[in-house]
């Protein structure tokens, strides 16, 4: 018998980097064998279990949704065929401590018309100028730098030579902090748009003014997924595995070996595998540090994994809530961005934090009675890696801080969540390897940062990089478009066509 002449390609992690790129390999005709330590697809893309049934404990909600449209067309079937997408009209809720509450919705024209219903004209107007310079930002910004594979400085500084107007719009020398309260009168509102800096793991005092891009992606459309985020990775794996692709969960990658200065087999709790290429969809740092052979030490540069993005303490759990009406997604500020920010930058957690609630149930406009499932997000600095588990003490702490909190807004919960409901940092460090417990990858602090992420491509030719830590950046969509980088250098390299 003739040996099967497809290269057999190893993905390492199942999240949803990986998986994108398992898709779009297995279509291709690749041998597609995905291995990954926990029990179920998804990697962040996780739930946990209530008694009112499974919750996001990860991503809540899927943006820029022709990312994933794509995904699926370009590997012979329509996304709706495998998801049901249902799109929200309220963005986010917004509470302030001193009684301030705004809606931003799905159309700009409505959230301009909340702004001036509840912070004035003057500041309705600020609004839709930023609304559209973020929005040219985006645009500006999406093929040379989310669609390349690999942004070079010297084609970027060419773009925005050609586009003088950009320049003024990106304000290099400015921090997201000082340039959104350069556009905002309001300090609130300049407070709620620092806040999309921590999507990519960032503080606004630090990350470049850019950043306020960020806001465009969302104002695109935010969509809720039937079943939740962990629905979207399970319908990815099962259309990778009917084109082909294998999975192993509980199966963690132990060593990548080399021949010839190339992957050529991986060694897992099973034994030796044999493979031509391997693609690396976990913190890029892992490799860096030898997690996966020191072999492999120099397929990562330091400075593509440091320095760590935010960490995260999350709350998922079912209870039934009291005071202020919630919408899906909720935003409980704190008095001032310094009152989070500042602690995070020195390694502690908020004493007066801004809280993210997604409360699952209210999808769709939706009012539920009796037990709800949450979420609560609670900005977090990273861990070192000789960090322990959390302590009762700690994890006491993280519990007071988050719904004593709340309580002066007038929300509760009943029964108030166990702590049990709780992950810390060093609980996402040990559920992924190298990570210090940041959820993001690399920092986006600084104007270069955004250049100096890894790429798909490594020092060591045939091992490839996917996820959230590599170029284009955090983010469900971003990881997505990653894989998509990812499959097609694979398949260059080796005809697969």
């Amino acid at each position: 018998m003739m040996a099967d002449p497809a290269p057999h390609i190893a993905i390492i992690g199942a999240g949803i980097g990986g998986l994108a790129a398992a898709l779009r390999l297995a279509h291709h005709g690749a041998r597609v064998t995905v291995w990954d330590m926990h029990s179920h697809p998804g990697g962040k893309m996780r739930q946990m279990p209530t008694p009112a049934g499974p919750v996001d404990a990860g991503p809540t909600v899927l943006t820029m949704r022709h990312v994933f449209e794509k995904l699926f067309a370009d590997t012979g079937s329509p996304l709706e065929a495998h998801v049901t997408l249902t799109r929200e009209t309220v963005l986010a809720r917004h509470f302030w401590p001193d009684g301030t509450q705004l809606d931003l919705h799905q159309d700009a024209r409505e959230s301009a018309d909340q702004i001036a219903a509840v912070f004035g004209p003057k500041s309705a107007a600020e609004f839709q100028r930023f609304n559209a310079r973020a929005a040219e930002l985006f645009d500006a910004f999406d093929a040379p730098m989310m669609q390349a594979a690999k942004p070079s400085l010297a084609r970027l500084t060419q773009h925005v030579l050609k586009n003088p107007r950009l320049l003024k719009a990106m304000a290099p020398h400015r921090s997201l902090q000082s340039a959104l309260r350069a556009t905002f009168s309001d300090k609130r509102l300049a407070q709620l748009f620092g806040r999309y800096a921590t999507y990519v793991g960032g503080r606004p005092e630090a990350s470049p003014a850019l950043l306020s891009l960020i806001w465009h992606a969302e104002a695109q459309g935010v969509w809720h997924v039937t079943g939740g985020m962990h629905a979207l990775a399970q319908a990815i794996a099962a259309r990778a595995k009917a084109l082909g692709a294998t999975f192993h969960y509980n199966s963690p990658v132990h060593r990548i070996e080399l021949q010839n200065g190339k992957p050529s087999a991986i060694q897992t709790d099973a034994g030796r595998t044999e493979v031509d290429a391997v693609l690396f969809n976990g913190d890029p740092r892992a490799l860096a540090q030898g997690h996966l052979g020191p072999a492999i030490r120099g397929a990562v540069r330091e400075k593509g994994t440091q320095p760590r993005s935010l960490s995260a303490y999350v709350h998922s759990f079912a209870a039934v809530p009291a005071g202020p009406t919630l919408a899906a997604h909720n935003v409980f500020f704190g008095d001032t961005p310094e009152d989070e920010f500042r602690p995070l930058s020195l390694g502690h957690m908020p004493h007066i934090p801004t809280l993210y609630i997604c409360a699952q149930d209210r999808f769709d406009g939706n009012t539920p009675s009796g037990l709800e499932r949450f979420e609560i997000i609670m900005n977090a600095p990273p861990c070192p890696d000789d960090a322990l588990p959390p302590t009762e003490k700690e994890i006491a702490t993280c519990q007071t801080r988050v719904f004593d909190r709340l309580r002066t807004f007038g929300l509760t919960f009943t029964p108030t969540p166990a702590s049990s409901s709780l992950t810390m940092p060093a609980q996402f460090a040990q559920m992924f390897p190298a990570s210090n417990g940041s959820l993001y990858g690399r920092s986006p602090h600084g104007m270069m940062a955004a250049l100096d992420r890894p790429t798909v491509r490594t020092e060591l030719p045939g091992l490839y990089l996917v996820g959230g830590g590599v170029h284009p950046g955090a983010g469900v969509p971003m990881a997505t478009l990653c894989a998509q980088h990812a499959a097609a250098a694979i398949m260059r390299d080796h005809n697969l066509t």
